[in-house]
């Protein structure tokens, strides 16, 4: 399950090949815990294309460690060879791992290839998309596509057939030219008067179609036309059938698969080696607990001790999301009634001179949910001061007049005393403060 685009839950995957012989043991045939890393036990593919970074990591908010593809949008090859071969043909068989899926997965695999014995002198640096498996199981996603992988590969299948192929009974036409080219130098063509073959290089005449073609079947080296080669099929999946059980978008639910069956003696190619080779978009993707058991008790044993822990823990980390996310889901209700009865109170007539202030008010509000208390103060302000106003507010009272001094206008005979007063002062101050005298004057 997913919360957010964030994986919460581990995704264990099983299968068995239940045979009538039961074989009982008390070890598993292979289990990779990645308790002590990868090195030196797991060999990464050392083609070109295969960029990706393996990590050893803990699980996120475990302390159990995993193989971790720690980059988006890249390809990743990593391979571990048994130490035996694994036979498919008796007793019960049980591959078991966990991938857990950190960031989500949009587009990409999160699946496992058990690969087939391979020829003398294999490396495995060599491990590729074409390396021949056994079976392909795990998990794949993007677009459209979204499954879980069983994929038993028959071994008639050759995804190398090309699409065509050279028509073998194909003959030469009669009057085939093969010593005449498809085009010949145009004889109607000179060379520029201004052409200098220092500066413009040997000048080559235009090329035309060969007249001699038009009438012959044709020039040049006849080769072989193709045809659809009727060996093709391309790359196998395996096929699919109209889900009964769809009724739209998908819901983790379980019902009784309609092609479940078994086999009394299937026959596969053992299992040699273990690889994971995927192209994915995103990070995250945590790989642990590989298994490969041939008792179904033992696997389940593992299960309960290394996979259920970690599940537990995020099942209720999940539950407390969920109920976080419906208490947010119902306060952002409350507030959308809120806004829209503000917006209606900002219609209300007699507030029309506040109007713009309001709503700008408001939409900061809806910008900012964390603050709808704040805008509720501000708007309830505004409206208990509008009504306050409105109804004790009553006439402006009028400002007190300023008394202005009565100035007296003097007669002619102050006019004149004072005028000759002055005429005595400037006399007093030029008695009182002499010119000084310069180098000239003396």
């Amino acid at each position: 399950m997913t919360t957010g685009g964030r994986a919460v839950l581990l995704l264990p995957l099983l299968v068995a090949s239940a045979l009538f012989a039961q074989i009982r043991a008390s070890d598993p045939l292979f289990h990779e815990s990645f308790d002590e890393g990868f090195e030196g036990s797991w060999v990464v593919s050392g083609k070109e294309e295969y960029s990706g970074v393996w990590k050893h990591e803990k699980s996120d908010g475990h302390e159990d460690y995993g193989l971790l593809v720690s980059e988006p949008a890249r390809k990743y090859a990593i391979v571990k060879e048994l130490d035996s071969p694994v036979t498919l043909k008796d007793g019960t068989v049980v591959l078991q791992f966990e991938v857990r899926l950190q960031n989500g997965l949009e587009c990409g695999g999160a699946y496992l290839k058990y690969i087939r014995p391979q020829e003398a002198g294999w490396d495995a640096k060599e491990f590729d998309n074409d390396t021949p498996y056994t079976i392909m199981f795990g998990p794949d996603k993007c677009g459209s596509t979204n499954k879980v992988h069983f994929i038993l590969k028959p071994d008639d299948w050759d995804e190398d057939a090309p699409t065509e192929i050279l028509d073998e009974e194909a003959t030469k036409p009669e009057g085939w030219l093969d010593d005449e080219p498809e085009e010949v130098d145009d004889p109607e063509a000179a060379k520029p008067e201004d052409w200098d073959d220092e500066e413009d290089g040997e000048w080559e005449a235009p090329k035309i179609d060969n007249p001699k073609c038009e009438e012959a079947p044709g020039c040049g080296e006849w080769k072989r036309p193709m045809k659809q080669n009727p060996a093709y099929k391309g790359k196998w999946h395996a096929p699919l059938i109209d889900n009964p059980a769809y009724k739209g978008i998908w819901k983790p639910q379980e019902i009784p698969n309609p092609e479940y069956f078994e086999l009394d003696k299937p026959d596969f190619d053992p299992i040699a080696a273990i690889g994971i080779e995927i192209w994915t978009m995103q990070d995250g993707i945590l790989f642990d607990n590989i298994l490969i058991a041939d008792d179904e008790k033992v696997a389940t044993a593992i299960l309960e001790k290394t996979w259920k822990p970690k599940f537990d823990v995020e099942k209720e980390k999940q539950k407390a999301e969920e109920a976080a996310a419906a208490d947010s889901e119902d306060l952002s209700e409350f507030q959308k009634k809120i806004f829209s009865v503000l917006y209606k109170i900002a219609d209300i007539p007699f507030l029309e001179p506040y109007k713009i202030k309001i709503i700008d008010i408001i939409e900061k509000g809806e910008k900012q949910p964390n603050i709808t208390i704040s805008i509720l103060a501000s708007v309830a302000v505004i409206l208990v001061t509008v009504l306050f106003r409105t109804i004790f507010g009553g006439k402006k009272p009028v400002a007190p007049v300023k008394p202005v001094a009565e100035v007296k206008k003097p007669n002619a005979t102050e006019a004149d005393a004072a005028g000759s007063s002055g005429d005595k002062e400037e006399k007093e101050d030029d008695t009182t403060a002499p010119r000084r005298r310069s180098r000239r004057e003396t």
